[in-house]
């Protein structure tokens, strides 16, 4: 009340608040209001968001399933109708803006400049990006992927760290894209690209639900590592808070711990083998200290 106070006898600052409340977004008002909270997903980001017989699973689509038990308690809404959306890494953040989605729950990187579209919620997961070659390549590092063939999935951020790699090791490489995660792999597997860079996750969890394993290998430097998040809309402090909230709560009371070892160390669908992927040296120090810096 004191800061509408000091306000009255300023136009700018009235023009100021105008604004905020012009640009506020209330997501859980539409929630409340439609009874329906729209999540969306990956498709083939396997193990954190993909799809198995229509229906999406993985670490991430867990943690937003706490993130929506909250939602329903805190709306008082029991019976809140879930609908889930397949997104691409180049329509995800559109689909956000235009409200079309209340969150994604994907492999979504909290890149510093993507705050101007988006929010992130604490980080659930420190990725490495690296790259996934067939087991009988000679590639073990960037500096052998000169006059290769190199594959990222269009719109992911591993594209950005790849291209900086390329110009500081002077390299010349033949570069391609695959419409999703599933289409860089197929690129890989079947021999049209000699390496796919990406994040270490899904190169792990692409080559354990590939049928055959053991003709793949990660292989090379660590490019980036890129802390993911829920991504909800922007300027919407109240839906922020409550993802910050759980998040945070899953960290602190272990239970990530237990989505950790399910999704990454146990076996998982379809084919009911483990990814086998140890928690690296930035998720145990996220765990230490849950943040939604981004980088």
């Amino acid at each position: 009340m004191s800061l509408i106070k000091a306000c009255l006898s300023s136009a700018v600052c009235l023009l100021s608040l105008s604004a905020t409340s012009t640009f506020a977004v209330d997501t859980l008002a539409k929630i409340q209001r439609t009874g329906t909270i729209v999540i969306g997903h990956r498709t083939s980001s396997q193990p954190i968001s993909y799809v198995v017989n229509g229906r999406p699973m993985g670490y991430a689509i867990d943690i937003c399933n706490d993130v929506v038990a909250e939602v329903k308690k805190e709306l008082h809404l029991p019976n809140l109708r879930v609908v889930y959306k397949a997104t691409t890494p180049t329509d995800r953040i559109p689909m956000l803006k235009s409200g079309e989605l209340d969150m994604e729950c994907g492999t979504s990187t909290h890149s510093v400049v993507r705050n101007n579209d988006v929010n992130f919620s604490t980080n659930y997961y420190m990725a490495e990006i690296r790259m996934a070659v067939k087991r009988s390549s000679d590639i073990k590092s960037v500096d052998d992927l000169d006059n290769r063939k190199v594959v990222t999935t269009a719109g992911v951020i591993a594209d950005k760290y790849l291209k900086r790699t390329v110009r500081g090791h002077d390299l010349n490489i033949h570069k391609l894209y695959g419409r999703d995660h599933a289409d860089s792999f197929s690129l890989l597997a079947t021999g049209k690209a000699d390496a796919f860079v990406g994040a270490d996750s899904t190169l792990a969890g692409l080559i354990a639900t590939s049928g055959h394993p053991q003709d793949y290998k990660i292989v090379g430097e660590v490019l980036s590592t890129d802390p993911y998040a829920i991504m909800m809309p922007n300027n919407d402090p109240k839906l922020k808070a409550l993802a910050d909230r759980v998040v945070t709560n899953l960290w602190r009371s272990g239970k990530m711990d237990q989505l950790y070892k399910k999704w990454f160390l146990s076996p998982i669908p379809p084919h009911n083998l483990a990814v086998n992927m140890e928690l690296n040296k930035a998720n145990k120090q996220l765990r230490a200290r849950p943040t939604d810096a981004g980088n």
